[in-house]
């Protein structure tokens, strides 16, 4: 059993819901809360220009939330019904009532909630640690999956860079508790900028606006006493699955992807190598591939305009529905 997996047990500080500021809703979103059985999950959406079109699931990364999808959605709301989750522990979603944050974890988290929903087969897209488990979905039920976006997907390297070697960290016992004393004196705004040091391919692209909005996000997020540890099982989670092999390996997966996949690559990543284009390019049966020379990890928030174009010709290819 993965070490991220702990059924039956409650994670500690999800037994007293914790008072935070409220989570940013962009003009013209929408939030609502699904409950399902040991799970609840905050749901962003924006009312689709039609009532016929089909519909989309949107997947954070690593210490995200589905306010990372604000700039693509409302660029595609014209051809796609869209929904951005946070995964359970992210966002504005409690952490899971077993504690579990293991890729399949997170993986199952969607599988539920479109079953639950019966919104499948949607357009899926992935970034990061969403794009791992995007994959794991299309793989396992391909029937919930029309077509798969991964943008900079989590998927193993055998030579991880060196910039992203502290994310990796996160999943060693007592690293994270470490960390959060060394750090206890930074603020909101000077992780901020650390973050986006390490995702943006040019920091300076972002606007004042969106990042006093990132550290309004960011001082959230730490007023939830569950943050770190959310961080760093799902951390941990990455790591477990990129030591998973056989049938379970995320590569072996994306082997069986049958959805027609769409694959976008940032050339300034710190986080997953450019080089890894190739071999996703490979493994991915039906694949195209979308290289950013100046993107960093982040793309659909760095060039959300380059990223829906790329969307709209693969939704063209898969007949436009």
């Amino acid at each position: 059993m993965s070490s991220t997996e702990l059924p039956g047990v409650r994670a500690a500080a999800a037994a007293v819901a914790p008072t935070v500021s409220t989570v940013r809703v962009a003009e013209g979103e929408r939030l609502r809360s699904v409950t399902l059985a040991g799970l609840t999950l905050n749901v962003r959406s924006r009312p689709p220009e039609r009532t016929d079109l089909p519909p989309a699931l949107y997947v954070h990364g690593l210490g995200g939330s589905s306010q990372n999808w604000s700039a693509l959605m409302p660029l595609l709301q014209d051809v796609v019904d869209g929904e951005a989750l946070d995964l359970p522990g992210f966002g504005d979603s409690p952490p899971p009532d077993d504690g579990n944050y293991s890729v399949t974890g997170h993986a199952r988290a969607v599988i539920r909630f479109l079953d639950a929903g019966e919104r499948g087969p949607v357009h899926l897209f992935g970034n990061s640690l969403g794009g791992s488990v995007a994959t794991r979905v299309a793989a396992v039920r391909p029937d919930l999956v029309r077509t798969l976006t991964l943008i900079s997907p989590a998927l193993p390297e055998i030579r991880v860079q060196l910039s992203a070697a502290p994310t990796g960290l996160l999943a060693v016992p007592g690293v994270v508790s470490l960390f959060s004393r060394m750090t206890r004196g930074w603020t909101a705004e000077e992780r901020t900028r650390g973050v986006m040091a390490l995702c943006y391919g040019d920091p300076a692209r972002v606007s004042e606006t969106g990042f006093r909005a990132a550290v309004a996000e960011m001082e959230r997020r730490l007023e939830l006493p569950y943050f770190w540890d959310a961080m760093a099982r799902s951390a941990r989670g990455i790591v477990d699955a990129y030591t998973l092999g056989g049938q379970h390996g995320l590569w072996r997966q994306a082997e069986r992807v049958l959805a027609p996949t769409q694959l976008v690559y940032g050339g300034r990543d710190r986080l997953v190598s450019y080089r890894m284009a190739r071999r996703a390019s490979a493994a991915f049966r039906d694949s195209r591939l979308l290289t950013l020379p100046d993107a960093g990890h982040v793309a659909m928030m760095e060039y959300p305009e380059t990223v829906a174009q790329a969307f709209r010709e693969l939704l063209d290819e898969d007949g436009g529905s």
